[in-house]
C-alpha cells in the first residue's frame, strides 16, 4: 500500500447510542487499532424512516475522540439550506479544525426521502450544485448577495469563516459526478465502482478540472461495503443480509462491488485500487462491532504489506 493511502471504518451503528462509555470504548478500539478514521454516511428517512444525520454524527465522534479524522460519505447536502450547512462546517471546524471531510451527494436510491424534504425530485441536482457554489463563498466569511434558481441570500455570511476549510467531495458516478467534482468538489468520493471504473472517472475529472482551469482535485476515496469473517461464508451472509435490509433490492445486485471473505480475501479484492483511491473507507458486516474493527484492522495490515 502507497503511503498516502488511509483505510477508515464506518460505525456509526455504533455511535447512534445513549451510553456515552459504549461510544468512547469503540472509538478507542479504532484508534487503538491503528484504523486512520472514522466514516459516517446520512439519511434523513430512508426507506420507511432509517436514518442518522451525518454532520451530528461526525461531531460525536469528534468530540468524544480527540484525534481520529471523519469522513461523511455521503451527506444529503441538496436536501439542506446552503446557510444551515455552512453554519453546521464552521462550527464543527471550531471545535475540531481540520478533522473533517465532507462528502456530498443528491440521494436518489429512495425519492419518497427527496420528495418528503420539501425537495422536487427533479431539481435535486441544479439545487445541489447552487447549495455547492454558495457552501464555497461562505466558508471564507465574506458577504454573499446571491439570487438563484433557489435560494436568495442578502449579505449573507457566517462568522467566524472555517479555518481551516472543510474539504467538500462528491459522491456520486457518471458524467454529472465528474463535472460536478470538476466543478466544486476537492475530490471525489465513489461506491459501488470496478477498479477500472474508478480509475476511470478519476482521470475524467482531472482533464474536466483542467478544461475548467482548476487545480486538479487532490482527495480521492472508496466507500465499500464488505462482509468479513474468518469463514467466507459467514462474511458473505452477514453482507447480504444488511445490504438486502438496507437497499431493499437482491444481494446479486451488489456482489460483484462488495466483496465477503476473510481479511487477507478482502485486502486482496482491494489491492486494484491502491494508487487510485488513497482514502478507502470500509463498511464491514460482521458478528459484532467488535470483530468488525479487528477484522478492518487486519485488512489495513494486509494492503500495508502489499
Amino acid at each position: 500500500m502507497t503511503p498516502a493511502t488511509k483505510v477508515g471504518i464506518s460505525v456509526h451503528d455504533s455511535l447512534m447510542v445513549a451510553d456515552p462509555g459504549r461510544r468512547r470504548r469503540i472509538l478507542d478500539l479504532v484508534s487503538d487499532a491503528g484504523i486512520d478514521h472514522v466514516c459516517v454516511g446520512d439519511h434523513i428517512s430512508f426507506h420507511g424512516g432509517t436514518g442518522f444525520d451525518g454532520l451530528v454524527a461526525a461531531t460525536s465522534v469528534l468530540c468524544t475522540q480527540d484525534t481520529l479524522p471523519v469522513v461523511v460519505g455521503i451527506y444529503l447536502l441538496g436536501l439542506r439550506h446552503p446557510m444551515l450547512a455552512a453554519r453546521q462546517l464552521a462550527s464543527i471546524s471550531q471545535l475540531a479544525p481540520g478533522r473533517l471531510v465532507l462528502g456530498v451527494g443528491v440521494a436518489g436510491e429512495d425519492r419518497s426521502e427527496i420528495s418528503n424534504s420539501g425537495v422536487d425530485p427533479a431539481t435535486r441536482g441544479r439545487r445541489l450544485d447552487e447549495t455547492l457554489d454558495l457552501l464555497r463563498r461562505l466558508a471564507g466569511g465574506e458577504k454573499v448577495d446571491h439570487a438563484g434558481e433557489f435560494f436568495t441570500l442578502a449579505a449573507a455570511s457566517i462568522l467566524p469563516a472555517q479555518t481551516p476549510r472543510v474539504p467538500i467531495v462528491i459522491g456520486g458516478k457518471g458524467d454529472v459526478a465528474v463535472r460536478r467534482a470538476a466543478q466544486y468538489g476537492d475530490g471525489w468520493l465513489g461506491i459501488f465502482c470496478s477498479p477500472r471504473r474508478f480509475a476511470q472517472t478519476r482521470q475524467q475529472i482531472a482533464e474536466a478540472a483542467a478544461e475548467r482551469g482548476r487545480d486538479v482535485p487532490g482527495w480521492y476515496g472508496l466507500s465499500l461495503w464488505c462482509g468479513l469473517d474468518r469463514d467466507p461464508g459467514v462474511a458473505r451472509d452477514l453482507l447480504a443480509h444488511e445490504l438486502t435490509s438496507l437497499y431493499r433490492l437482491p444481494y446479486d445486485k451488489f456482489q460483484h462491488v462488495t466483496p465477503a471473505g476473510t481479511p487477507a480475501q478482502v485486502a486482496e479484492w482491494l489491492a486494484p485500487f491502491v494508487g487510485q483511491a488513497e482514502h478507502i473507507n470500509l463498511i464491514p458486516a460482521a458478528s459484532s462491532p467488535e470483530a468488525g474493527i479487528d477484522y478492518v484492522a487486519e485488512v489495513r495490515e494486509h494492503l500495508l504489506a502489499s
